[in-house]
C-alpha cells in the first residue's frame, strides 16, 4: 500500500525476510511500522524495540502467499502494531526525525533461540537490521526495485538512537553497540551477524550482505534510550553483558530510564537494571563501571511502574505489575498505561531528540551530555512540562551518573 498520510507525516509498513548470515539456515520475517516526514528529509531515526511479545498470526504466511499471488498487497505480520503501544511520534515532529519499529516471527516460547524474550541478542540484531534497511531502502518492502526505493527513501543521515520497553530495552543496548561490535561480539558469542534480506513472494530476490552495504547505508547509533531494561541469562541466550560492556567505551547518550515500583526490572532482571546498592552487579554497573568516563546516566521515576510507558493497556505487560507479581509500593498507587507516566515519556523523547544538531550525531563531550539540556530538564523532582516526580539519589541529584 502508499503510506497514510496525516498532515506532515506518512505512516507505512514494510516487511521483508532476513538471514542473520548467508550461510545461516533460518529465516526471520521482519515487520517494520514506520512514522516518516512527508518532506521524506528526516534528520535522523528513533528505532525501538518493543518490550512483550504480540502474538504471531498463524494463517500469516498462506495469506502472504495468496496475497503475492493475486496482488501487490501484503497481509500484516501481526494482528497487533507495537506502534500502538509506544506511540511517542509526537515527539519526533518538531526535529523532523522519524520513528519506526520492528517486530519479527519469533515463536513464543522461552526454551526457543529465537524468541523475543530478554537475553537474546538477535532481537538486537534484527533492530539494527530494520534501521540499516530504512536509511538505504526508505519505507518499501521493494527493495530490489531501486526507483521505488528512491521513492520511499526519506532519511537525510543515517543517524539512530535505539530504544526500548523492557526486554526491548536490553535488545537496544545490543543494536547500539554499532556493526563492527555487532560482528564482532557475535563471532564471539555464537550469534554470527552479516545479515541478508530476501524477498520471499513467488521469486525470491536477496541483497548484498550488510557488509558491503557502505558505512553510509548502515545505521549509525547516536544514541540508546532504556525504559525499565530487562535481560535474562539463560544457556540458549547468553544475555547482554558483552554488549554492556562495550557500551561502556562508547561515547554516545546513554539514558535509562527505571521506576521506583518496577520489580520486573528492578528484580526479575538478570542482572537488576538499577540498584542503589554499590556491591550489586546491575545492567547500569556494567554500562557505566565506578570510575569510568562511560556515558551512561540513570534517573527513578517515583511510583514508576512496568507498564506505565505504554500508550496503550496490554494484559500480558500488566502481569508484571499486579500485586501478586510484585511486592514492591504495595502502599503506593502504581502508574497505570495511558497515563501521566506515557505523558512523561513522549516528552522525554523529544528533549532528547532535541539535544541533535539537524542531520548530525551529539557533537559535544562527555561533560556536554552531561550538561545538556535534556539532562538538565530531567534532573528536576518534577521535570517541566509532566505530571510525574523523580526519585532523588544519595548524591541530592534526580539523574545520577559515575
Amino acid at each position: 500500500m502508499e503510506p497514510i498520510i496525516i498532515n506532515d507525516y506518512c505512516f507505512k509498513r514494510v516487511y521483508f525476510w532476513m538471514q542473520y548470515t548467508p550461510e545461516d539456515l533460518n529465516f526471520t520475517e521482519i515487520a517494520i511500522d514506520v512514522y516518516y516526514p512527508k518532506d521524506r528529509q528526516a534528520n535522523g531515526l528513533v528505532m525501538f524495540n518493543h518490550g512483550f511479545m504480540i502474538g504471531p498470526d498463524l494463517f500469516y504466511l498462506p495469506q502472504r502467499l495468496l496475497a503475492g499471488f493475486f496482488n501487490k498487497e501484503q497481509a500484516p505480520l501481526f494482528g497487533n502494531y507495537p506502534s500502538y503501544y509506544y506511540n511517542y511520534t509526537s515527539a519526533i515532529v518538531e526535529k523532523n526525525w522519524a520513528m519506526a519499529f520492528a517486530t519479527s516471527t519469533h515463536k513464543q516460547n522461552e526454551f526457543t533461540p529465537t524468541t523475543d524474550f530478554g537475553g537474546n541478542p538477535r532481537v538486537g540484531q534484527e533492530a539494527f537490521m530494520a534501521a540499516s534497511y530504512l536509511t538505504c531502502f526508505g519505507a518499501t518492502s521493494t527493495f530490489y526495485n531501486a526507483s521505488r526505493s528512491k521513492q520511499f527513501q526519506f532519511m537525510k543521515s543515517n543517524n539512530v538512537i535505539f530504544a526500548g520497553h523492557s526486554v526491548g530495552g536490553a535488545h537496544a543496548q545490543v543494536a547500539a553497540t554499532g556493526f563492527d561490535n555487532l560482528q564482532e561480539i557475535g563471532k564471539n558469542t555464537g550469534k554470527r551477524f552479516d545479515p541478508v534480506v530476501y524477498d520471499r513472494i513467488v521469486l525470491p530476490r536477496v541483497t548484498e550482505k550488510l557488509s558491503t552495504w557502505g558505512e553510509d547505508s548502515r545505521a549509525n547509533p547516536v544514541g540508546l534510550v532504556q525504559l525499565s531494561p530487562v535481560d535474562m541469562k539463560n544457556p540458549l541466550f547468553g544475555g547482554m553483558e558483552p554488549y554492556r560492556t562495550e557500551l561502556a567505551k562508547i561515547p554516545v547518550p546513554n539514558l535509562m530510564i527505571v521506576g521506583e515500583c518496577d520489580c520486573a526490572c528492578l528484580d526479575s532482571s538478570q542482572p537488576p537494571a538499577w540498584s542503589s546498592d554499590s556491591a550489586v552487579t546491575t545492567e547500569y554497573s556494567q554500562m557505566a563501571p565506578a570510575g569510568s568516563e562511560a556515558w551512561a546516566v540513570v534517573a527513578n521515576v517515583e511510583n514508576g511502574s512496568h507498564c506505565g510507558y505504554l500508550t496503550e493497556p496490554n494484559a500480558f505487560c500488566s502481569t508484571a505489575d499486579n500485586d501478586s507479581n510484585c511486592t514492591r509500593c504495595k502502599d503506593k498507587k502504581k502508574y497505570k498505561p495511558v497515563g501521566k507516566e506515557s505523558d512523561f515519556t513522549a516528552k522525554l523523547f523529544k528533549e532528547f531528540i532535541g539535544i541533535y544538531p539537524a542531520n548530525s550525531g551529539f557533537t559535544g563531550t562527555r561533560k556536554d551530555w552531561l550538561d545538556s539540556s535534556c539532562l538538565k530538564w530531567l534532573n528536576k523532582q518534577n521535570p517541566i512540562g509532566t505530571s510525574i516526580n523523580l526519585v532523588k539519589f544519595s548524591g541530592g541529584e534526580y539523574v545520577y551518573h559515575v
